[in-house]
Formats: structure tokens, sequence, C-alpha cells
């Protein structure tokens, strides 16, 4: 091939596998063998990567513009018809792959004569001679190759996401994907940025190191690994989760019965691991930025055999800096890695583990008051303030290991056993401020130190099967998680509090006291299971009409106590039906519609003692899913509708230092737009619109902090004279919130836009700018908690990036 000899590409396999192997075995020494998958593997690196950008045209014109931008001499047929037209080309390709996509359908082929010559031949000449030219199905192999590279903005879910292994148009469902392209382009580094680039995801950030996430109007609490996840808790992030380890994520909205252990009409987020490649691949980016921000992460892969059948991948990111909040800092490193063994041509295993550990400070427990004792509004005049104090401090260190062994049986029939196992450690020193005078606040103070095992397994059979003359797909699961989480807290003394100026809570200077008091109702001490059967099946009734539909039976009990509360709950046998059609108006076109019933047991503390009852309820969508410019962009509206009874609605009362909760019933409805892929060529684009509206059984709106409309939009922009070059935006807006339990507390609308730049020197070096909040836009972060407790939004910031890549 062309321009291959530059020394980097030199590189023995040899080495290459002893470089990997290395890396991998100093993780398993040190206890850090990490998982990361993603949804395919990445595409071989024989041929050196281009930098095109060629616009739809006349084939003739078109190849001169190919030989201009690739170094490379394409001798033309003198028969070939002036009216040919080609496609676009845009992004980085093979010479020969980019040729064979502007040859797509012209009727021709390419040979070549030596490393810098190409020249076109009827696709239906054979080669002769010493020719050496590229038969039919190899040039549809590198279209296909080309295609996967380009993937760019356009979501491809994994198959763990549907677990019936549907793609995007198959899914009566609407499903999100934010891609490594746009983590990588806007530095979507914390899964806290990346979802807040999710359409209808409302990312709610209430504490420095709590986060809720909503979608169409209620809290996320299905959080998955490659569709492995138990939905414990109260489904709050804690801490933060990097994504170095993960390839892309995928949310799929809606009710999701059937493929997770338990219905929510919010969401399903599902974290797709890198996985080991078949060729050798590494990644090395650097960064720093404001507030002393700075970042390395490191990604190896490729075999570390000679026959490719053991794999593996390293993964490294050290991610440090303080904050525009006053005292605040933080630190994470990840670690992770992840072995892949082909057993035989039907039997794959691959193991993995990863370790994350999260140490911040400066932390704070809730944020800033936003009402004083009488529901007044406080105003701030530095959106820096925190009451964060210098001893407050939250380290989390999170385990994660896997194993999965894939079997292919032959005839289309695949099985997969699946096992996860989850150790986390939290160790936190809190301040929590609740207004009790004009000017004053009790200070809850403690100390609070827990661990949670999770353990979720998974088996799964699939394969195609005939009936009534046709083609149909079934899918067969069973399941069983369990978690056990142990807590304590200690205080000054019983009340846990005290009163200190919030002056003194703003500048940092309330002294930490003796924390040494603790008895049993400042403890948790619970154990969570979860079991399920599950069936799924799609039915081509017609070539064009499908029916899929199933059902999981889910059993979950729970025994403990949790802050003198009993933490029981008992469910068996309880059966949630889902059912859905999709229709293929052409190849376009589809409309689809989905029905399913919601349940989900529900852990959090009853202000009547013990847990409250699960949520019911059913979900209702209908929409409309297109591919356009060639299959380049996909576009999907929605409709949905929602009744849910036993919502959890805080009471406002704190019993034991914990929230109390009650049900109420709400019923939702909204519309979702999105449109990814490439809208024009060198145009990358993901971009949606949300409108949602719940009322409780009142008819009365609830949910205030929840906004009615959102708009999230990212783009770059590939330069037409310079295919080096990129720039892009990316714009989040949301109309006016309040607090449910203050409606003075609000926060108007507002538009957050951050633009970024990149520059491609060669097939290995690249920079990027990027700048956020362009227009320091003052804001708050959400509204979540019931009181309007919350911090500000970060100030106009600036981080500057330098990538090698082989």
């Amino acid at each position: 091939m062309a321009n291959r000899h530059k020394l980097h590409t030199t590189l023995h396999p040899h080495w290459q596998r002893k470089a990997l192997g290395a890396a991998l075995a100093c993780t398993l020494l040190v206890g850090n063998l990490p998982a990361q998958a993603a949804p395919g593997q990445a595409p071989a690196r024989s041929m050196q990567q281009l930098s095109l950008n060629i616009p739809a045209q006349p084939l003739r014109q078109a190849l001169l513009v190919f030989s201009q931008q690739s170094g490379q001499n394409v001798l033309l047929d003198g028969n070939v018809d002036a009216t040919l037209r080609s496609p676009a080309v845009v992004g980085r390709f093979s010479a020969e792959e980019g040729l064979a996509r502007l040859l797509q359908g012209s009727g021709y082929n390419f040979a070549r004569t030596d490393a810098a010559t190409l020249y076109l031949v009827p696709s239906e000449t054979q080669g002769q001679g010493n020719e050496v030219l590229l038969a039919p199905t190899q040039v549809q192999y590198q279209l296909a190759q080309a295609d996967e590279q380009r993937r760019g903005y356009q979501g491809k879910p994994a198959s763990s996401t549907t677990r019936l292994g549907l793609s995007n148009r198959e899914t009566p469902q609407a499903v999100s994907t934010v891609t490594r392209e746009q983590i990588d382009d806007f530095k979507l580094n914390s899964v806290k940025d990346a979802l807040r680039n999710a359409p209808t995801v409302t990312v709610e950030q209430f504490e420095t190191d709590r986060t809720a996430f909503t979608s169409r109007g209620f809290t996320i609490d299905n959080f998955e690994y490659d569709g492995m996840g138990m939905p414990f808790s109260s489904g709050v992030l804690l801490g933060d989760q990097d994504l170095a380890e993960f390839e892309q994520i995928d949310v799929l909205h809606g009710a999701n019965g059937l493929m997770s252990g338990a219905g929510n009409p919010s969401a399903t987020v599902n974290f797709v691991r890198k996985r080991p490649t078949d060729s050798f691949q590494a990644r090395l980016n650097t960064s720093a930025g404001s507030w002393d921000n700075r970042r390395v992460d490191v990604d190896v892969s490729g075999p570390l055999s000679d026959s490719g059948k053991v794999r593996g991948r390293f993964i490294y990111a050290h991610d440090k800096g303080n904050s525009y909040l006053d005292r605040y800092s933080h630190e994470i490193n990840v670690t992770a890695g992840l072995l892949a063994f082909d057993l035989s041509d039907a039997d794959t295993l691959t193991v993995g583990f990863s370790e994350q550990k999260s140490d911040s400070n400066g932390s704070t427990w809730g944020a800033l008051p936003m009402a004083d004792y009488a529901g007044n509004p406080i105003h701030y005049s530095s959106r820096s303030a925190s009451i964060g104090q210098p001893w407050t401090y939250w380290n989390i260190h999170t385990q994660r290991a896997f194993a999965e062994l894939a079997h292919d049986f032959g005839a289309g029939w695949k099985g997969k056993v699946t096992v996860t196992g989850t150790n986390q450690h939290q160790d936190t020193q809190m301040l929590y401020a609740i207004p009790a005078t004009a000017d004053d606040v009790f200070a809850y103070i403690n100390r609070t130190t827990s661990t949670e095992h999770q353990l979720t397994g998974e088996a799964q059979l699939s394969g195609p099967f005939a009936l009534l003359g046709r083609q149909h797909e079934l899918t067969l699961g069973a399941n069983y998680g369990r978690s056990r989480h142990d807590e304590r807290g200690y205080y000054r003394n019983a009340s846990g509090n005290e009163i200190v100026s919030l002056a003194d809570a703003l500048a940092g200077a309330v002294v930490k006291p003796p924390l040494t008091y603790t008895d049993e109702l400042n403890t948790q001490h619970f154990t969570d299971r979860q079991k399920s059967l599950y069936a799924g099946a799609r039915f081509s009734l017609t070539d064009d009409l499908h029916w899929i539909t199933g059902a999981r039976m889910l059993s979950a009990d729970g025994e403990g106590m949790g802050y003198g509360a009993a933490h029981d709950t008992r469910v068996h046998g309880k059966v949630t039906p889902y059912t859905g059609l999709v229709y293929d108006l052409n190849d376009q076109w589809s409309l689809y519609a989905s029905w399913a019933e919601i349940f989900k047991p529900q852990y959090l503390r009853s202000s009547a003692g013990g847990v409250i009852e699960p949520l019911e309820g059913k979900s209702t969508e209908v929409g409309v899913k297109g591919s356009l410019l060639d299959h380049r962009l996909t576009v999907t509206a929605a409709v949905f509708k929602t009744e849910q009874q036993n919502v959890a609605v805080t009471t406002g009362e704190i019993i034991n230092g914990q929230y109390a909760y009650r049900g109420e019933d709400n019923n939702s409805r909204g519309v979702e737009l999105e449109a990814s892929g490439e809208a024009m060529p060198g145009v990358e684009l993901a971009a949606g619109y949300t409108y949602v509206h719940i009322e409780d059984d009142d008819g009365e709106k609830t949910r205030r902090y929840v906004p009615s409309h959102t708009l999230r939009g990212s783009v770059t922009y590939r330069l037409p004279g310079m295919p080096q070059a990129r720039v892009g935006s990316r714009v989040q807006w949301q109309s006016a919130t309040e607090a449910d339990g203050n409606s003075r507390v609000r926060q108007s609308a507002y538009a957050l836009v951050d633009v970024m730049g990149s520059y491609t020197f060669d097939e290995n070096w690249s920079a990027s700018l990027n700048l956020n909040n362009v227009f320091d836009r003052k804001y708050l972060l959400s509204l979540y908690q019931s009181a309007g407790s919350t911090n500000f939004g970060a100030p106009r910031n600036l981080t500057a990036s330098v990538t090698w890549k082989y």
C-alpha cells in the first residue's frame, strides 16, 4: 500500500502483543483486570486512513477530486459515461474504501497496478495476467467496513440494549445513542456530560457527588452494563462514572419490562463496553483545561496470540482538577482490562475487570439552600458559592468483574451466559444545610461508610424458527440478581444537627465537630433479590408487518433494616406483558406502536414506615422511524402516554436523616423528535426535541422541576477546502422549571452553547479545542429536590487536547 513505510507502521505484531500483554498483566497484578466491551470490533488497520471530503457530483469530476485528496493516480476508462454521478464520500477511509464508495452503483470496479496507481474496469470484467483486480465481493466488504468506520453520530444500538437483538428500525420504541465520536468531539468524559447530550434525558445534579436522571418526566433507575443490571435503591448516581471504558451509551426510551428486571416508563441506559479488537490499535489522549483540570487516557487493544484467538484490551484514565465551586476538587482513576478467548469456532469466552476510584474534596450533602425558613428565595452573588467545607469529602471505590460465554449452535441459534459482580465502598464526611432563621441554618454533619455487593447472572437463548411458511425469531432468558448493602453513620449527638450561620457555611468556616455518636437508627443492613424468566418473539406476519411480543415473570424480595425502618418487600410471579407492531412502509420508513405494563418494586422509605408500595401502570407509544440520504441520517418521531400508580414523591419530612416518600398517581403524555447521522456531506448531526406534560390524580401539573420542553443538538462540520479541520457546536435548551415544594424557587428558560474545533495533522496526530458555555450563562443545575437545594452551573471554560492514535 502507498505511504506504508513510515517508522511507526513497522512495529512488529510480536512486539504489539508483548506491549499489550504486559499492560494486561500489570492490571491483573494490581487487581485491576478490566471489563470493556463494544458493540462490534474495530475495523482493521491494514490500510492507511485518508481524510476525504468529496461532495456528490459527476463521477468523472469526483475521481479527479479523489486523486487530488488521496495522492492516488486514477486512470479513467475512456468509455465512462459522462452522465454517471457519484455519492458523497466524507470521512476517514483507505484509498480502496474511498474509491469503492465513489464507484458504488456505477457499474465499475477497479484494479491496482502499483502502490500509487489504480484503474477502472467494468464490474463484469475478470482479472487477467498479473493485475490485482478487486472482486465485487471484496468491494462490498470494503464498503461495509467503511460504513462501520464512518458511523459518526448515527446511533446503532447494541444488541444487548433491546435484549431481542433488534435494530433501531425493528424496535417499536424510540432509541437514542451517544456515540464514541460525540464523546470524543465534545469531551463528554462523564456519564453526566454524555446524558446531557441525549434527547429526552434531563440530568438532575442536585449535589456535587450525587445525580439523578429523568426521562419523559420520571427518574431513570435502570442502568445496565452490556444489558446486565439490577435496579436497586433509588437509581441515583453516586460520584461519577467515567466513560473511558465504554464505546457508546444507548438510551431505550419508555417502559422496558420485557428486557429489564422491572418496568419503568422513563428509560433504560445501557453502557456498552469496549471489546478487544482483531487487529492492533492504540490511542493516547491528553488534555488540560480551566481550574487546573487535566486528563490522560490510554486505550490499547489487539491480538495476544499469532492465531488471533486470544485478544486483549487495556484502558487507563486519570482525571484530576479543581472546580469553579469554592473548595471543591476531584480525582478519578480508572483501570480496566478485558480478555477474549476463541475456545472453538462456536465458543468465545470474554472476561474482564474494571476499577474506578473517585475521590472528591469540598463535597456537599445537599447544596445551596434556594429559600429561607419562610420560603423566600435566597439570592447569591457568586455562582461559585458552596456549602462544602475544607474537611468534607466523598470517596467512592467501585470494582466490576464479568465473564461471558457465547456459543453458536448453528442455523442462526445462539446462546450466552453472563455473570457480573460489583463491589462498591463509600467513605463520606458531609454537611447538609437546612434554613432555620433569616441568617442561620441547621447543619447536619456526619461521616458515613458503606459497602455494597451485587451479583447478577443471566442465561439467554435466541434464534429463528419457521411457522406457517415464514421465518420468525425467538428469545428466551432467565435472570438472577442479589444486592447486599451495609452502612453506618456517625454524628456529634443523637439530634445530628447544630445551628451555624449561613455566612460561615459559605465561607468554609464551620468547625467539624467530633463525629463519634452512632446507633442502630443510623445504620442500613439489607439484602434485595430479583429472579425473572422472560420470553420474547418477533413474528413476521407479512413481508412488511412484524409483531414483537413477550412477557417477563418477576419475583423480588428484600429483607433487613434501613435507618430504623423495615426494608421488607415480597413479590412473586408478577407478569408484565409487552407487545408492539412495526410496519415497513418502504425501505426508508416504518410505523410502529407498543404497549407495556409497568411494575417496579421501590426501596424508598415510606412516611408510614417500611418501603413504599411497588410502582404500577401502563405505557403506550406510537411513532415513525425513517432513514434518509442513502441511510446516512436516521429520524424518529414518537408520541407517548403513561398512567402510573404509587409514584414516589418526597413529603419533605426527614426521618433519621433520610427523606420520607409517599405514593401518588401520575399521568404523563408527550412528544419526541430525533435525528442523527450525516445531514449533509461533511455535517454530522445528533439532535432531539422533547415535550412532556405530567399531571397528578387531581389533574394538576406536577413534577414541575422537569422542563416541559427540551432541545438538545450537536453538530460538526468538516471544512470543504481543508478536510483535516472540523468545527462544531452543542446546544442545550430547556423551558422554565420550579421546585415542587416552593413555586417561588424558579429557574427561567435558558440555553447553553458549546463550540469545538479540531485539526488532524496526519494519520496519527490531532488536536482540539473546546469552549463550553460560550455566552457565560448563569443557571441552576437542578430543582430536583423539593426544597430547591442546588448549585449553580459552570461558567465559561476551556479545554485543549492532543491525541495520538495508531
